[in-house]
């Protein structure tokens, strides 16, 4: 039987990450473009064949090219201190929204690469005000589905608890002693995986990142279904 290849990142991409940091200048990036170049079509073919496989058990995705999820390197610095041109890390976010840069409107599956930074993570994050009220009447309505995904031992084995920034006071429309105000007080409902350095460059990370994103969709199910 022939065997499968599974796709793989390129063992440069850290490296070369990891200089732009040390070298965010034009200059640099211009002598180097064609490195970069090399590795996104690499991060493209990856995240084609992550958003097929993915697909079989989340179908809102199948229309999905990396096109359509791979992040700019560019920086937009209008409006930041920072003026550094280039991002020193390489992402993609799969959701059946219209647009990547719609990531604070539907949960997805990302995939953030950095050097001794980089993670799997999902979920909703900072949603906007009508999805968030959506979120938490969802979660009031139906306490013990929600409970059951994120302490199942699939949400668990990869992301431990649910993470997201918190109201400090309960949040309008709900009591201070609500049974579930531990919940009700997130603002971003996260799932997060962190990753090794050398895990993103093992010839195992595609099926990883199969296994966790399967872990996070009925996470993002529950999440997205409070706007259906």
């Amino acid at each position: 039987m022939k065997k499968i290849i599974m796709p793989t990142i390129p063992k440069y991409l850290i490296k070369f990450l990891a200089d732009l940091k040390e070298n965010n200048n034009r200059e640099w990036f211009i002598s180097n473009k064609s490195t970069y170049e090399s590795a996104r079509k690499e991060f493209m073919t990856f995240v084609d064949a992550l958003i097929v496989e993915l697909a079989k058990a989340d179908t809102s995705i199948a229309h999905l090219t990396a096109k359509d999820c791979v992040f700019r390197i560019y920086r937009d610095v209008r409006f930041s201190t920072d003026k550094s041109p280039y991002k020193t890390n390489i992402g993609a976010y799969i959701s059946a929204a219209s647009r990547k840069t719609e990531i604070r409107d539907m949960a997805g599956y990302y995939i953030h690469i950095s050097p001794g930074d980089s993670m799997l993570a999902g979920g909703a994050y900072m949603p906007q005000g009508p999805w968030l009220q959506a979120i938490r009447q969802e979660i009031a309505y139906n306490p013990d589905e929600f409970i059951s995904i994120i302490q199942s031992p699939e949400f668990t084995k990869y992301f431990g608890t649910m993470e997201g920034e918190k109201l400090i006071k309960a949040p309008k429309g709900y009591a201070a002693d609500h049974p579930l105000i531990g919940l009700l007080r997130h603002k971003s409902f996260l799932a997060m995986h962190t990753l090794s350095d050398e895990k993103v460059i093992s010839d195992e990370f595609f099926n990883h990142c199969i296994n966790v994103f399967r872990a996070m969709l009925p996470f993002n199910s529950f999440l997205n279904r409070s706007i259906d």
